[in-house]
């Protein structure tokens, strides 16, 4: 793993060429190119906001619920991760399919695809982010400080991001399907977390079970620092911690196993 890091590193270069690009490429021949990766996660916000705000007039069971625009808040904070989750599931398993001439003529780090990815991901995840803090202030009037801390459940989530798509991109040249199941999976995580509903709403008996989706646990610590101010407990947090170091590192080491047949495959 350390000499893992020593390379990435040395490939600091490469990587942000390459995530530039990808992010340039999205909006290129458009009109308004990058702004629209505001515009976007904006308009979705106003959507939430006056549909379940002000149509639906939805509440969540927690301190300010009642306010106006809270359950959009909230509803937009979990989608943002469950957004960055979904991009890095669905596009790994095509990621060196795709690029048959890096596996086959051209002597390149393949590990960094997923890498590349990520940090895409994690740019439009991040603009989405200060978009949900300047509605909080206009909705809310503050921010909590706690929101400092949210770098504390990213780092760890996106490292569960990263190992997935280190499995999936190697998975997927073997095994063509994952691509359909993985879309299938993607979706079951929406309705599978508190992200359109709290977990109290939720039997008893089926809670815990929950809280083995990837997404439960961020969804709702970052909620709870962002909305409410409540701190995570350091048990929750170390636990998270180590499952997603763990998944990194066996999804990097199944990566680097396959690999080697990536061009007999292709």
């Amino acid at each position: 793993m350390l000499c893992f890091l020593r390379n990435i590193v040395a490939q600091r270069g490469l990587i942000y060429h390459m995530v530039r690009r990808e992010i340039l490429s999205r909006y290129r021949a458009s009109m308004l190119g990058l702004l629209w990766s505001v515009i976007q996660p904006l308009m979705m916000l106003a959507i939430y906001t006056f549909v379940f705000g002000h149509v639906m007039k939805s509440r969540w069971p927690v301190a300010g619920g009642d306010v106006p625009g809270m359950f959009s808040l909230l509803l937009f904070c979990g989608l943002l991760f469950h957004t960055l989750l979904s991009e890095c599931l669905t596009r790994a398993p095509q990621l060196v399919v795709s690029q048959v001439n890096f596996v086959k003529k051209v002597v390149f780090p393949l590990e960094v695809l997923p890498i590349v990815m990520l940090s895409s991901a994690l740019f439009h995840f991040m603009i989405g982010l200060v978009i949900l803090l300047i509605a909080q202030l206009l909705i809310l009037g503050a921010v909590m400080w706690t929101a400092l801390l949210l770098p504390i459940i990213i780092l760890p989530f996106a490292l569960i991001c990263l190992g997935s798509g280190w499995f999936l991109a190697s998975l997927g040249v073997y095994v063509r399907d994952i691509t359909h199941l993985v879309g299938l999976l993607t979706t079951v995580l929406l309705f599978f977390s508190p992200i359109l509903y709290p977990s109290e709403n939720l039997p008893e008996w089926i809670r815990p079970w929950m809280f083995l989706n990837p997404l439960a646990w961020p969804v709702e610590t970052a909620r709870n620092l962002l909305l409410t101010g409540t701190l995570p407990s350091l048990e929750g947090t170390f636990t998270y911690w180590i499952a997603a170091l763990m998944i990194a590192i066996v999804g990097l080491a199944f990566f680097q196993k396959t690999r080697k047949g990536f061009a007999d495959v292709l």
